[in-house]
Protein backbone atom coordinates (compact mmCIF):
# COMPACT_ATOMS: atom_id res chain seq x y z
CA UNK A 1 0.00 0.00 0.00
CA UNK A 2 1.42 3.35 -1.05
CA UNK A 3 1.45 6.03 1.65
CA UNK A 4 -0.33 9.22 0.87
CA UNK A 5 1.83 12.40 0.84
CA UNK A 6 0.10 13.69 3.92
CA UNK A 7 0.90 10.41 5.69
CA UNK A 8 4.61 10.97 4.95
CA UNK A 9 4.38 14.53 6.27
CA UNK A 10 2.70 13.35 9.44
CA UNK A 11 5.38 10.71 9.97
CA UNK A 12 8.13 13.28 9.40
CA UNK A 13 6.52 15.62 11.96
CA UNK A 14 6.15 12.74 14.41
CA UNK A 15 9.83 11.81 14.03
CA UNK A 16 10.87 15.40 14.63
CA UNK A 17 8.65 15.85 17.68
CA UNK A 18 10.10 12.69 19.19
CA UNK A 19 13.61 14.16 18.95
CA UNK A 20 12.90 17.85 19.54
CA UNK A 21 13.64 18.00 23.28
CA UNK A 22 16.94 16.16 22.82
CA UNK A 23 17.92 18.37 19.89
CA UNK A 24 17.11 21.51 21.87
CA UNK A 25 19.21 20.25 24.75
CA UNK A 26 22.13 19.48 22.44
CA UNK A 27 21.94 22.91 20.80
CA UNK A 28 21.79 24.68 24.17
CA UNK A 29 24.77 22.74 25.52
CA UNK A 30 26.72 23.56 22.36
CA UNK A 31 25.88 27.28 22.37
CA UNK A 32 24.95 28.29 25.94
CA UNK A 33 22.01 30.32 24.63
CA UNK A 34 18.35 29.34 24.90
CA UNK A 35 17.19 31.61 22.08
CA UNK A 36 19.98 30.51 19.73
CA UNK A 37 19.24 26.86 20.51
CA UNK A 38 15.58 27.38 19.62
CA UNK A 39 16.58 29.06 16.35
CA UNK A 40 18.90 26.17 15.50
CA UNK A 41 16.18 23.58 16.13
CA UNK A 42 13.71 25.57 14.05
CA UNK A 43 16.22 25.67 11.19
CA UNK A 44 16.76 21.93 11.60
CA UNK A 45 13.01 21.40 11.22
CA UNK A 46 12.97 23.38 7.97
CA UNK A 47 15.87 21.35 6.61
CA UNK A 48 14.26 18.13 7.77
CA UNK A 49 11.14 19.03 5.79
CA UNK A 50 13.28 19.35 2.64
CA UNK A 51 14.99 15.96 2.98
CA UNK A 52 13.85 13.80 0.04
CA UNK A 53 12.70 10.23 0.58
CA UNK A 54 12.91 8.11 3.68
CA UNK A 55 15.64 8.24 6.32
CA UNK A 56 16.78 5.07 8.07
CA UNK A 57 17.56 6.80 11.37
CA UNK A 58 15.77 10.13 11.89
CA UNK A 59 17.48 10.61 15.27
CA UNK A 60 20.97 10.30 13.77
CA UNK A 61 20.10 12.46 10.77
CA UNK A 62 18.62 15.23 12.91
CA UNK A 63 21.58 15.08 15.31
CA UNK A 64 23.88 15.59 12.34
CA UNK A 65 21.89 18.61 11.13
CA UNK A 66 21.82 20.28 14.56
CA UNK A 67 25.48 19.56 15.28
CA UNK A 68 26.63 21.09 12.00
CA UNK A 69 24.39 24.13 12.44
CA UNK A 70 25.80 24.61 15.94
CA UNK A 71 29.38 24.34 14.71
CA UNK A 72 28.67 27.07 12.17
CA UNK A 73 27.00 29.18 14.86
CA UNK A 74 29.92 28.77 17.25
CA UNK A 75 32.26 30.42 14.77
CA UNK A 76 30.27 33.66 14.85
CA UNK A 77 29.48 33.28 18.56
CA UNK A 78 33.17 33.20 19.45
CA UNK A 79 33.80 36.30 17.40
CA UNK A 80 30.96 38.10 19.20
CA UNK A 81 32.27 37.07 22.61
CA UNK A 82 35.59 38.71 21.87
CA UNK A 83 33.75 42.06 21.88
CA UNK A 84 31.22 41.12 24.59
CA UNK A 85 31.05 43.70 27.37
CA UNK A 86 32.24 42.13 30.63
CA UNK A 87 32.06 38.47 31.60
CA UNK A 88 30.05 36.07 29.43
CA UNK A 89 27.92 33.43 31.16
CA UNK A 90 25.51 30.88 29.67
CA UNK A 91 21.79 31.61 29.80
CA UNK A 92 20.58 30.39 33.20
CA UNK A 93 18.29 27.37 33.30
CA UNK A 94 16.20 27.71 36.42
CA UNK A 95 13.55 25.01 36.01
CA UNK A 96 10.69 27.50 35.87
CA UNK A 97 9.35 26.48 32.45
CA UNK A 98 8.73 23.35 30.40
CA UNK A 99 11.51 24.61 28.13
CA UNK A 100 13.97 24.65 31.02
CA UNK A 101 12.89 21.16 32.03
CA UNK A 102 13.44 19.95 28.47
CA UNK A 103 16.96 21.40 28.54
CA UNK A 104 17.87 20.02 31.96
CA UNK A 105 20.44 17.23 32.37
CA UNK A 106 23.50 16.42 34.47
CA UNK A 107 25.69 19.09 32.87
CA UNK A 108 26.52 21.77 35.44
CA UNK A 109 27.15 25.46 34.98
CA UNK A 110 30.80 24.94 35.90
CA UNK A 111 31.09 22.30 33.18
CA UNK A 112 29.44 24.66 30.69
CA UNK A 113 32.08 27.26 31.48
CA UNK A 114 34.88 24.70 31.25
CA UNK A 115 33.63 23.71 27.80
CA UNK A 116 34.17 27.29 26.65
CA UNK A 117 37.88 26.46 26.63
CA UNK A 118 37.35 23.67 24.09
CA UNK A 119 37.46 24.01 20.33
CA UNK A 120 34.04 23.67 18.65
CA UNK A 121 34.91 20.16 17.42
CA UNK A 122 36.13 19.09 20.88
CA UNK A 123 32.96 20.45 22.45
CA UNK A 124 30.74 18.63 19.97
CA UNK A 125 32.66 15.35 20.34
CA UNK A 126 32.58 15.52 24.14
CA UNK A 127 28.87 16.35 24.34
CA UNK A 128 27.78 13.76 21.79
CA UNK A 129 30.03 11.03 23.22
CA UNK A 130 29.97 11.64 26.98
CA UNK A 131 26.66 13.41 27.59
CA UNK A 132 24.33 12.19 24.83
CA UNK A 133 25.77 8.66 24.45
CA UNK A 134 25.78 8.95 20.67
CA UNK A 135 27.35 5.97 18.87
CA UNK A 136 30.83 6.73 17.57
CA UNK A 137 29.99 6.19 13.85
CA UNK A 138 27.14 8.72 14.15
CA UNK A 139 29.45 11.29 15.78
CA UNK A 140 32.01 10.71 13.04
CA UNK A 141 29.34 11.33 10.38
CA UNK A 142 28.13 14.47 12.15
CA UNK A 143 31.63 15.92 12.46
CA UNK A 144 32.99 14.69 9.16
CA UNK A 145 35.87 12.93 10.90
CA UNK A 146 37.09 9.36 11.22
CA UNK A 147 35.92 7.49 14.37
CA UNK A 148 39.50 7.34 15.70
CA UNK A 149 39.83 11.12 15.37
CA UNK A 150 36.50 11.60 17.15
CA UNK A 151 37.66 9.38 20.00
CA UNK A 152 40.78 11.50 20.36
CA UNK A 153 38.74 14.73 20.32
CA UNK A 154 36.44 13.45 23.07
CA UNK A 155 39.36 12.17 25.14
CA UNK A 156 41.25 15.46 24.87
CA UNK A 157 38.12 17.41 25.79
CA UNK A 158 37.46 15.15 28.77
CA UNK A 159 40.92 15.86 30.17
CA UNK A 160 40.31 19.61 29.90
CA UNK A 161 36.97 19.56 31.74
CA UNK A 162 37.40 16.68 34.20
CA UNK A 163 37.86 19.01 37.18
CA UNK A 164 34.60 20.89 36.46
CA UNK A 165 32.17 18.28 37.80
CA UNK A 166 30.05 18.91 40.90
CA UNK A 167 32.07 18.53 44.10
CA UNK A 168 29.12 17.24 46.10
CA UNK A 169 25.35 17.07 45.78
CA UNK A 170 23.10 19.25 47.90
CA UNK A 171 19.64 18.38 49.11
CA UNK A 172 16.97 20.94 48.06
CA UNK A 173 16.57 22.18 51.63
CA UNK A 174 20.32 22.73 52.04
CA UNK A 175 20.52 24.50 48.69
CA UNK A 176 17.71 26.87 49.65
CA UNK A 177 19.24 27.59 53.07
CA UNK A 178 22.61 28.50 51.56
CA UNK A 179 20.97 30.65 48.88
CA UNK A 180 18.85 32.57 51.36
CA UNK A 181 21.77 33.02 53.76
CA UNK A 182 24.00 34.42 51.04
CA UNK A 183 21.27 36.72 49.71
CA UNK A 184 20.65 38.16 53.19
CA UNK A 185 24.37 38.66 53.89
CA UNK A 186 25.05 40.23 50.47
CA UNK A 187 22.01 42.52 50.62
CA UNK A 188 22.95 43.82 54.06
CA UNK A 189 26.69 43.97 53.39
CA UNK A 190 27.25 41.91 56.54
CA UNK A 191 30.99 41.27 56.43
CA UNK A 192 30.94 38.77 59.28
CA UNK A 193 28.18 36.67 57.73
CA UNK A 194 29.80 36.85 54.29
CA UNK A 195 33.18 35.81 55.69
CA UNK A 196 31.56 32.71 57.16
CA UNK A 197 29.97 31.82 53.82
CA UNK A 198 32.75 32.60 51.31
CA UNK A 199 36.12 30.96 50.69
CA UNK A 200 39.30 33.02 50.72
CA UNK A 201 39.67 32.60 46.95
CA UNK A 202 36.04 33.30 46.07
CA UNK A 203 35.44 34.62 42.53
CA UNK A 204 32.43 36.70 41.48
CA UNK A 205 31.38 36.73 37.83
CA UNK A 206 28.68 39.13 36.60
CA UNK A 207 27.14 39.13 33.13
CA UNK A 208 25.36 42.35 32.22
CA UNK A 209 26.29 42.30 28.56
CA UNK A 210 26.56 46.08 28.51
CA UNK A 211 22.77 46.26 28.84
CA UNK A 212 22.63 46.89 32.61
CA UNK A 213 25.19 47.89 35.22
CA UNK A 214 27.55 45.06 36.14
CA UNK A 215 31.24 44.94 37.01
CA UNK A 216 33.24 43.99 33.93
CA UNK A 217 36.06 42.03 35.53
CA UNK A 218 35.90 39.00 37.77
CA UNK A 219 36.20 40.01 41.43
CA UNK A 220 38.63 37.62 43.10
CA UNK A 221 39.41 37.11 46.76
CA UNK A 222 37.47 37.47 49.99
CA UNK A 223 38.64 40.98 50.86
CA UNK A 224 37.66 42.40 47.49
CA UNK A 225 34.32 40.61 47.67
CA UNK A 226 33.60 42.07 51.11
CA UNK A 227 34.45 45.56 49.90
CA UNK A 228 32.17 45.07 46.91
CA UNK A 229 29.12 44.12 48.96
CA UNK A 230 29.82 46.79 51.58
CA UNK A 231 30.10 49.39 48.82
CA UNK A 232 26.79 48.32 47.24
CA UNK A 233 25.04 48.62 50.58
CA UNK A 234 26.56 52.03 51.22
CA UNK A 235 25.63 53.44 47.79
CA UNK A 236 22.04 52.20 47.67
CA UNK A 237 19.28 52.76 50.18
CA UNK A 238 16.78 50.41 48.53
CA UNK A 239 17.21 46.72 49.24
CA UNK A 240 17.02 43.88 46.71
CA UNK A 241 14.05 41.51 46.85
CA UNK A 242 14.39 37.73 47.03
CA UNK A 243 11.93 36.17 44.55
CA UNK A 244 12.54 32.44 44.83
CA UNK A 245 15.28 29.87 45.35
CA UNK A 246 16.35 27.98 42.21
CA UNK A 247 18.88 25.53 40.88
CA UNK A 248 20.91 26.95 37.98
CA UNK A 249 22.35 24.08 35.96
CA UNK A 250 23.00 22.03 39.06
CA UNK A 251 24.14 24.90 41.31
CA UNK A 252 22.06 26.37 44.15
CA UNK A 253 20.95 29.94 43.68
CA UNK A 254 18.05 32.34 43.48
CA UNK A 255 16.14 34.85 41.39
CA UNK A 256 15.99 38.38 42.76
CA UNK A 257 15.06 41.94 41.88
CA UNK A 258 18.15 43.96 42.60
CA UNK A 259 18.67 47.64 43.26
CA UNK A 260 17.38 49.67 40.34
CA UNK A 261 14.66 47.06 39.65
CA UNK A 262 17.06 44.79 37.74
CA UNK A 263 16.13 41.12 37.38
CA UNK A 264 19.01 38.85 38.32
CA UNK A 265 19.83 35.19 38.74
CA UNK A 266 22.63 34.17 41.10
CA UNK A 267 24.25 30.73 41.14
CA UNK A 268 26.62 29.56 43.86
CA UNK A 269 29.44 27.07 43.41
CA UNK A 270 30.43 25.35 46.65
CA UNK A 271 33.60 23.75 47.96
CA UNK A 272 33.56 21.98 51.32
CA UNK A 273 30.36 23.73 52.31
CA UNK A 274 31.46 27.27 51.45
CA UNK A 275 30.90 29.43 48.39
CA UNK A 276 33.91 29.48 46.07
CA UNK A 277 32.32 31.11 43.01
CA UNK A 278 29.30 33.33 42.39
CA UNK A 279 27.75 33.57 38.91
CA UNK A 280 25.41 36.53 38.39
CA UNK A 281 23.37 37.02 35.21
CA UNK A 282 21.80 40.47 34.75
CA UNK A 283 21.71 40.73 30.96
CA UNK A 284 17.98 41.10 30.19
CA UNK A 285 18.40 39.28 26.87
CA UNK A 286 19.38 36.16 28.82
CA UNK A 287 16.57 36.42 31.36
CA UNK A 288 13.48 36.81 29.20
CA UNK A 289 12.37 33.23 29.76
CA UNK A 290 12.82 33.67 33.52
CA UNK A 291 10.90 36.94 33.54
CA UNK A 292 8.11 35.42 31.48
CA UNK A 293 7.82 32.31 33.64
CA UNK A 294 7.66 34.26 36.90
CA UNK A 295 5.29 36.93 35.55
CA UNK A 296 7.63 39.75 36.50
CA UNK A 297 7.25 43.32 35.29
Amino acid sequence: MTAKPEDGSALRLSDFKAERARLLRLAYRMLGSVSEAEDIVQEAWLRWCDVPGGVDSPAAYLTRIVTRLCLDQLKSARARRETYVGAWLPDPLVGTTERDEALADDVTLTLMLAMERLSPLERAAFLLHDVFDTPLPEIAAALGREPAAVRQLASRARRHVQSAGPRFALQPKEAEEISRAFFAAAASGDAKALSALLTEDVAIHADGGGKVLAFRNVVRGLERALRLFEGLKRKHVDLPRFIRPIMVDGLPGYVSIERGEVLQTTALELREGRITAIYIVRNPDKLRHVQEALGLF
